[in-house]
């Protein structure tokens, strides 16, 4: 889902809620008004990740309620994304992975995106199985025992192997080269997108059936179906630096904001609160878990969060 996981228009008042992630590259329908000076409207990057929308949610609501801009937003795959905010075709991402080829091209040689800060998140991809599978089963934690589990693990969609469950194609993982460099028996399966993988990874858990599944933390699925982390061979700064000979664990991420220049120089107060935008993984989940189970509008979860959360937003608004 993002460079380590791993990320249609919205209308211009409300965020669409987002059924998948791996939505096609939809630069081209960005807001007219992306990158215009003294513009009051700011065109924010939706990740097609539920946690990646809720920031979105409650930064449009603050923009437009607090500050009186109108927020358009778009949804464009993680690079494509990169591009985009290059040539001012959006205003802002705000949940950034790591993406160091990007970084490299456009923040230190062209210039043309300026960091916008921790998001205040640390994001952790990794492998998982459900909690009540580790229990009966404590050594399947340990990635040398997973290939004793592989029959247990084998769906039909995993051709007589083990099954990783994935999410979305889309997503940039090491996961493949896992399997190959680690020689785990397992078949990754795609299941599409974040949405389809939490309906596969809920069937599996109402059945009590052993899984095991690419997944990432800060998620609100935790709360709903406790998985336990299968420890990798330990991450080490540039283990994962070949993506073919990748055979280490994925490591731990503060995730970054990243603003278009020109923006980050002439956005005035929107520019300026995006920036102050932080907060916690526990903030995240919270509006999270709104969308995505209690199935309230991202407007509607990101009103209720923001009124019961005053201290800390007041905190990013522009002095």
């Amino acid at each position: 889902m993002r460079r380590k996981m791993l990320s249609a228009v919205a209308g211009v008042s409300s965020l669409l809620v987002l059924t998948g992630c791996g939505a096609a590259d939809m630069t081209k329908q960005a807001s007219p008004f992306a990158g215009v000076a003294g513009s009051k409207t700011v065109t924010l990057s939706v990740q097609s990740w539920v946690g990646a929308q809720a920031n979105v949610a409650v930064a449009q609501y603050l923009l437009e309620h607090e500050l009186g801009y109108r927020v358009d937003t778009v949804q464009v795959d993680e690079v494509p994304a990169w591009d985009a905010l290059s040539q001012g075709r959006i205003d802002a991402i705000l949940e950034d992975w790591g993406h160091p080829d990007q970084e490299a091209r456009y923040v230190k040689d062209k210039k043309t995106i300026t960091p916008g800060g921790d998001l205040g998140v640390t994001g952790h991809i990794g492998w998982f199985v459900p909690t009540y599978f580790a229990k009966q089963h404590p050594d399947v934690t340990n990635w040398k025992n997973l290939n004793k589990y592989a029959d247990q693990f084998r769906t039909a969609e995993s051709g007589g192997k083990g099954q990783l469950l994935d999410g979305s194609p889309s997503y940039v993982t090491n996961d493949k080269a896992l399997v190959a460099n680690l020689n785990l028996d397992y078949q990754v399966v795609f299941a599409g997108s974040e949405a389809a993988q939490i309906t596969q990874i809920r069937q599996f858990a109402k059945e009590k059936k052993p899984f095991l599944t690419y997944w990432y933390k800060p998620q609100w699925l935790f709360e709903k179906v406790p998985m336990t982390e299968v420890k990798l061979p330990a991450y080490k700064e540039g283990c994962d630096a070949d993506p073919e000979k990748v055979a280490c664990a994925y490591p731990h991420t503060p995730l970054q904001k990243y603003l278009n220049s020109d923006f980050a120089r002439g956005g005035g107060k929107a520019a300026a609160f995006l920036k102050n935008f932080k907060w916690t993984l526990e903030d995240q989940n919270a509006v999270s878990l709104m969308i995505a189970d209690q199935k309230l509008t991202p407007e509607e979860a990101a009103k209720k969060w923001v009124g019961s959360h005053e201290s800390t937003w007041k905190a990013w608004l522009p002095k």
